[in-house]
């Protein structure tokens, strides 16, 4: 039987976030992680620390996500001082690029509707076709332009995630792997969980299992509205660098290779490939930088990413036993890379105190679906 005072179910990015804070604070925590057959959002992003447009109908999720993204640069520093590992963060800032003039006017407006009511500005510039091939020369002669955004970043999830986990444990937090968590019920004074390799329980318990959350929150009378969003992604040979800064859907990596990926496809739990989604794909990046023609693409792959019905996060907590002082928290996350300064600190703070703060209440719990 494995026991702690806190359990985290889900060792992708935002579990591992959430535990590595836990554990920072000097709280007994255990992360019970279904293992590489998990259903990782980590295998299933450009590593992309995105801040342009999003949130622009919901402020306070724009504000969250800007104020993740001023943190990352120390939260890098952090992880690579505690564990060695270079997470690859750098923040040269991004471009989201437009092939139309219409959609160079529409993203114009998306900008300055995401600037609204927000408390943390986001600058940025629409640059048309000659400023933006000024920044990066090898963009291609049908697109229009696009919109850039100097606070917007890059990392590499999979060091992420082995960052974050490595930590946890090197501050006492245990990780078991091969763990999956099947059903989750109150017990005594906290709860009491059935994994593949035995019973574990806990005073307080945090679901962060992505798409697993789904089944087991409901089984806690919690917030379980998420389902699977599919993306197929492409990589390129190593190649010379040509890109000084993100895109939207194409990400140059350290290494040299290039990460292609923007479809987003309601396919239930199919995790495959289509020739037409990848075909669309290639058409699009040859079209933002031709070269790319002449690039060999040595994988590609389609993962899941955990969606919300309005793509804003909840945050929800609630309590049990007698006298409800027993904590079970749901964190349901589509940008778990963006946020995860987010999850480490402030969140893993509230989380170890056992409430949350009024304004992330109000602005993120799953009441809002309730209409």
């Amino acid at each position: 039987m494995t026991s702690h005072e806190f359990i985290i179910i889900g060792g992708g990015i935002v579990g591992a976030a959430i535990a590595e804070g836990l554990a920072r604070q000097g709280k007994d925590v255990g992360v019970l992680d279904e293992g590489d057959v998990a259903i990782r959002a980590a295998r299933g992003n450009l590593g992309n620390v995105w801040v342009q447009g999003k949130g622009a109908a919901y402020p306070a999720y724009a504000d969250l996500t800007r104020q993740a993204a001023l943190d990352w640069g120390a939260l890098a520093e952090r992880l690579q001082a505690q564990t060695g590992i270079d997470i690859h963060f750098r923040a040269p800032g991004a471009v989201y690029l437009c092939f139309t003039d219409a959609d160079l006017e529409n993203r114009a407006a998306t900008m300055r509707q995401a600037n609204e009511k927000t408390a943390i500005d986001n600058p940025y510039e629409m640059l048309d076709h000659a400023a933006l091939a000024r920044m990066i020369p090898q963009i291609g002669p049908d697109v229009a332009g696009g919109s850039f955004s100097a606070m917007d970043g890059t990392a590499n999830p999979l060091y992420l995630l082995r960052a974050l986990i490595q930590s946890t444990q090197m501050q006492g937090g245990a990780y078991y792997p091969d763990s999956g968590v099947t059903t989750i019920r109150e017990y005594a004074d906290g709860f009491e969980m059935q994994t593949a390799k035995g019973i574990a329980r806990a005073r307080h318990v945090v679901l962060g299992a992505g798409l697993g959350n789904a089944t087991l929150a409901p089984q806690l009378g919690m917030f379980g509205g998420v389902r699977p969003v599919r993306g197929q992604i492409m990589v390129t040979e190593r190649m010379q660098p040509f890109l000084p800064c993100g895109t939207n859907f194409i990400r140059q990596t350290v290494e040299g290779g290039c990460g292609i990926g923007e479809s987003s496809e309601e396919a239930g739990f199919d995790t495959g490939t289509t020739i037409d989604i990848l075909a669309e794909t290639a058409r699009r990046a040859t079209r933002a930088f031709p070269h790319l023609a002449h690039a060999r693409i040595v994988r590609s792959w389609g993962a899941l990413r955990i969606m919300t019905a309005d793509g804003v996060p909840v945050y929800q907590m609630k309590g049990f036993g007698p006298d409800g002082t027993s904590k079970a928290t749901v964190v349901s996350v589509h940008s778990g890379v963006t946020l995860a300064p987010f999850h480490c600190d402030a969140l893993a703070r509230q989380i170890g105190a056992l409430a949350l703060e009024p304004d992330i209440v109000k602005s993120f719990s799953a009441e809002r679906f309730d209409v």
